[in-house]
């Protein structure tokens, strides 16, 4: 008997026993729909994430308060990697360790900062829960509210759309101006965002003026870039919610000085915080994609128990065909015992069921893998991300597929190479 032959013979046996096919296929398929599904998901994830976190350029960072880069989403709950870093930290503290920064601090840097025509902004965060209206109309209550400076679109990349920048005369006086993003003007002028601009809008009840009109950055679940209001250092003073320490964002002309500036920072800002050697650092230098980095360091833990909750089914899976193939052997007796007869070998015999099993749990492995695709792809149209396969798990599914019907199908495929053909024949 040929391998083809072997092939075909499993392949009839498979398809004229449906029911029992179609059950274990139905248990194999499910254990590589949550492999391939959360997978998916968490790749649809990381990539919005990588999109939306990216909120800087590639040739900007930025300088923050250390206990800031601690919570995660606005909670309350630390990385415990900058956790343990700040309990280091802990035991070095001299002097103003661990204190947010101050707008004199600020300034400082802002003003003795000098790498290659650096641009450098001072901003700080207001509440990210402000409800804006405009006559009859009125966003959501989710708008961030954020004090800047001349500086602060470019730094942050952020583009005029229409308008102007905040001038001297804003930052002086602290008046009631603003720049409003593209997803505020929609809410708020929905026939004609472009007529925003002169407008009087309600912040909390206060009026501001709209000066200016930012481009779309782009909004998804994670993160929300256009739904933002720009005011002055000055002006977003006055509110009681907002953040206890001023941020600092530095932008140099291209990717390949961003290294010599973080290092020029760092030494700029110990002398603004008024560090001396043997203290520690009690700021945190950010890249542009540092967060996304925190947030995939997390998924990374989901992506393992997906791997886990998989593996226990196929498990599962790969006892329940042992035992399926174990009958079939059983019920199939004299069929073994007829193909010995005419000439057949213990190899034909055990090929013949070895193919039967691979097959099965190959069935399985491909509607797991389309319904895992397409369950994991409903976070893709969430998140606004592509389409996504995982074809590294597509092929490690399919992979650990053929093993399982490969072990499942060893001790059954045996059995039935063992079974004396005399005995077979005479079997009931």
């Amino acid at each position: 008997m040929t391998l083809q032959d072997s092939f075909i013979l499993a392949w009839r046996t498979v398809k004229s026993n449906k029911l029992r096919t179609g059950i274990t296929v139905a248990i194999i398929a499910f254990g590589i729909m949550a492999l391939i599904g959360i997978i998916t998901a968490i790749s649809a994830m990381n990539q919005s994430l990588k999109e939306n976190f990216s909120f800087m350029g590639a040739n900007a960072f930025s300088i923050r308060y250390k206990e800031m880069n601690a919570r995660i989403m606005g909670g309350g709950g630390r990385n415990q990697q900058e956790f343990s870093k700040e309990k280091k930290g802990q035991k070095e503290k001299k002097s103003n360790l661990d204190k947010p920064i101050r707008l004199e601090e600020s300034v400082y840097f802002k003003d003795n900062y000098g790498f290659n025509r650096a641009q450098v902004s001072v901003y700080r965060r207001g509440n990210g829960n402000n409800e804006l209206r405009y006559k009859n109309y009125k966003t959501n209550p989710q708008v961030s509210m954020w004090g800047g400076d001349e500086n602060y679109l470019g730094v942050n990349g952020y583009q005029l759309d229409l308008g102007r920048n905040l001038n001297n005369v804003d930052l002086q006086s602290g008046r009631n101006v603003c720049l409003i993003g593209s997803n505020v003007a929609t809410k708020l002028f929905p026939n004609n965002p472009e007529k925003s601009i002169d407008k009087v809008i309600l912040v909390g009840g206060k009026p501001y003026r709209v000066i200016g009109l930012l481009k779309s950055k782009g909004s998804s679940a994670m993160m929300r870039q256009d739904d933002v209001i720009v005011t002055s250092l000055k002006n977003i003073r006055q509110y009681q919610n907002i953040s206890s320490s001023y941020q600092i964002g530095v932008m140099v002309n291209n990717v390949t000085e961003l290294e010599p500036a973080i290092g020029e920072s760092m030494e700029q800002m110990r002398k603004a915080r008024r560090l001396i050697p043997s203290e520690s650092d009690n700021f945190i230098i950010d890249k542009s994609d540092k967060f996304a980095d925190i947030f995939i360091g997390l998924l990374a833990g989901i992506s393992g128990a997906a791997g886990a909750i998989g593996l226990i089914t196929l498990i599962g899976a790969a006892i329940g065909l042992m035992n399926i193939m174990l009958v079939a052997v059983n019920e199939r007796t004299r069929e073994v015992g007829l193909i010995k007869a005419i000439g057949g070998k213990r190899k034909d015999v055990r090929r013949q069921f070895l193919f039967e099993s691979i097959l099965i749990s190959i069935l399985g492995a491909i509607f797991g893998i389309i319904l895992g695709v397409l369950v994991g792809n409903i976070f893709s149209i969430v998140l606004k991300t592509g389409f996504i396969v995982p074809w590294l798990w597509v092929g490690i599914g399919i992979a650990i597929c053929s093993l399982v019907g490969l072990v499942a199908g060893i001790y059954p495929a045996m059995k039935a190479a063992a079974l004396n053909p005399i005995d077979a024949l005479r079997y009931e």
